[in-house]
């Protein structure tokens, strides 16, 4: 006998929904799965009967009540989809409130996830004023080392140098075409050290003379802002050629051409 996947999804259904109707019997409480269980094969039964979607639904919302069902499964089990084979097809049937009269243990229940008190956000240690001259908008995440963000975005470079964002972990800024902005900036913490981003600095943000080195690179990929505070690498802080592995070429993009066709870096992550 070959059975389909679906088919099959229904006999596995029907095996657990009579486990909970035995269980049920036998006057034990439902947990999770087997009240999920037994509400979805109410809805399948009935469809095979000739019911048709609305009245399915109907049944199987009243099939369990409050004393059939564990504490806490009613916060749980707050709606049951199923796809059941109706006369007129396959249909989805989504059974809301699926425990009729059950009240909800609510937020302070016994196994609650309750969230901790938020950690305080730090002030601004920097506000600098930013300039977007891309024809397209760019937006830096709240950990973005903001002195290697999009080279179309015009700052003082030498000042966001170890900074990132005062904002939300996991939330950013957006800087709209030709728009004009202030941002709050707070140093990079940790260990302070910068990997990948642009590739301007690739290591230890407090290296002796990779600041310096940082800029001169920003400066020669056409950031702007990097060129009026850029002091010049000296020879102890220059890398002889070919032997600087820690200093790999930079990933950033050449200005945007005058006319702004170049699509630009829309969304620095």
């Amino acid at each position: 006998m070959r059975l389909t996947p679906t088919e099959r999804d229904r006999l596995l259904l029907r095996s657990a929904a009579e486990l909970a109707r035995a269980r049920r019997a036998r006057g034990l409480k439902l947990n999770v799965p087997e009240a999920t269980a037994l509400i979805a094969d109410t809805v399948c039964e009935a469809a095979r009967d000739g019911k048709r979607l609305a009245e399915a639904i109907e049944e199987a919302a009243g099939v369990l009540g409050p004393d059939d069902v564990l504490p806490g499964v009613a916060d749980v089990v707050t709606e049951v989809h199923v796809e059941a084979v109706f006369d007129d097809g396959s249909r989805l049937a989504v059974v809301s409130s699926p425990i009729r009269g059950a009240v909800p243990l609510g937020d302070d229940a016994p196994g609650a996830v309750v969230p901790g008190p938020g950690a305080p956000q730090p002030e601004p240690v920097l506000h600098l004023r930013v300039r977007n001259t891309a024809a397209v908008p760019v937006s830096v995440t709240s950990h973005f080392h903001f002195f290697e963000a999009n080279p179309r975005l015009d700052f003082d470079r030498a000042a966001a140098y170890g900074m990132r964002l005062c904002v939300p972990a996991g939330s950013s800024v957006r800087f709209d075409p030709y728009g004009e902005g202030e941002v709050g900036l707070v140093p990079i913490g940790g260990d302070r050290i910068a990997v990948g981003f642009a590739g301007l600095v690739d290591g230890p943000l407090d290296a002796p003379g990779a600041k310096a080195l940082a800029l001169a690179r920003a400066e020669a990929c056409g950031y702007l802002g990097a060129s009026a505070e850029s002091p010049a690498v000296s020879a102890e802080d220059a890398p002889a050629p070919g032997t600087d592995p820690a200093s790999p070429t930079p990933h950033a993009a050449p200005a945007a051409p005058a006319d702004g066709t170049e699509p630009a870096d829309g969304e620095q992550a």
